[in-house]
């Protein structure tokens, strides 16, 4: 789970440096004002898979992987063939993630998602309106 004053630290942390530089550059304030869900999005996060998803190292190796198996063919006779290649590198990475190194745990998201989802309770009304 997250950490209870990490969201908090490294918000404070951002508008410092928004603070600063609104005096030089105000827009990049402004900006780094609205941004600062996103950017802190990872945080809300489990800390054992914050590693994973603050970067995109591994979005960027399957994209090389996939231009590699291309790269193979060369020229593709047809839009299907490039997509059954494409679902194949995919499909292999999804195996691998999967079972060899289990690139997240899936305990802590399964708690992440039952801490998120809270059951609602609809009330009808009997009476015509």
């Amino acid at each position: 789970m997250p950490l209870p004053g990490a969201r908090d630290s490294a918000a404070q942390a951002l508008r410092h440096v928004a603070d600063q530089l609104r005096g030089k550059c105000p827009k990049l304030g402004a900006f780094i004002d609205d941004s600062e869900t996103d950017v802190l999005a990872h945080l809300d996060f489990p800390s054992q898979h914050r590693t994973r998803i603050h970067s995109t190292n591994s979005l960027e190796r399957l994209n090389k992987e996939v231009k590699r198996r291309a790269d193979v063919v060369g020229i593709f006779p047809n839009e299907g063939s490039i997509i059954r290649l494409i679902g194949a590198v995919l499909l292999e990475a999804n195996d691998e993630w999967q079972t060899q190194n289990r690139y997240m745990q899936t305990e802590p998201m399964a708690e992440l998602m039952a801490a998120s989802t809270k059951p609602e309770t609809v009330r009808l009304s009997t009476a015509a309106a």
